[in-house]
């Protein structure tokens, strides 16, 4: 069995990998995430998913599967990053308040040493409830979501801030398990 390295350390994605009994190792990757604007687009997340993937696949010289991911929260078609600061999170928790948004994360898996790679994308749809300012500054006093896209983790959102989530709820935590599994299984010989 080939060795599979997730280029994350993501304890989130981490606990995915582990419910999906995978026999795993990590190795972060040092790419660093840079976004020239904060438009949207499929191609944008797959390239930082395959770059931080890249980055391992190169220091790895025997045959492994090496995973990437990359996760975004979306609101119209403006990427919402992690905050830089309070009154960012803040800002970013305001405009989810009452609204339907998208959370993408792309996965690359490189097939090392000869570098094959798929990518695919996964999206899911979360939409906020009306949100009070005392709801949302408690949120922020009390989970410091500052390391985190669009200024929350839906694991630890408290109740009465979502109304409803379509799609996969493990997407939005940091990995589709079905469509990990699915990309894993294309390098199958």
């Amino acid at each position: 069995m080939r060795k599979i390295i997730l280029a994350s350390s993501s304890p989130r994605r981490k606990e995915i990998f582990k419910a999906l009994n995978i026999d795993f190792e990590i190795i972060p990757s040092s790419y660093k995430e840079v976004m020239e604007n904060d438009f949207f687009s499929y191609e944008k997340i797959e390239n930082l998913a395959y770059n931080k993937a890249l980055v391992v696949a190169k220091s790895i010289k025997e045959s492994a599967l090496i995973v990437g991911a990359d996760t975004v929260v979306v609101l119209g078609n403006k990427i919402m990053g992690k905050p830089r600061d309070r009154e960012d999170a803040y800002n970013m928790l305001r405009s989810l308040s009452d609204r339907e948004h998208s959370v993408v994360t792309a996965i690359c898996v490189i097939e090392t040493p000869d570098m094959h790679k798929q990518v695919c994308s996964t999206t899911s749809y979360v939409e906020f409830e009306n949100l009070t300012d005392e709801m949302i500054n408690k949120y922020i006093d009390e989970f410091k979501p500052f390391d985190k896209a669009g200024s929350y983790g839906i694991q630890e959102l408290p109740k009465g801030f979502v109304k409803q989530i379509k799609g996969s709820y493990e997407n939005i935590v940091g990995l589709c398990p079905k469509a990990l599994e699915q990309t894993l299984n294309t390098f199958k010989h």
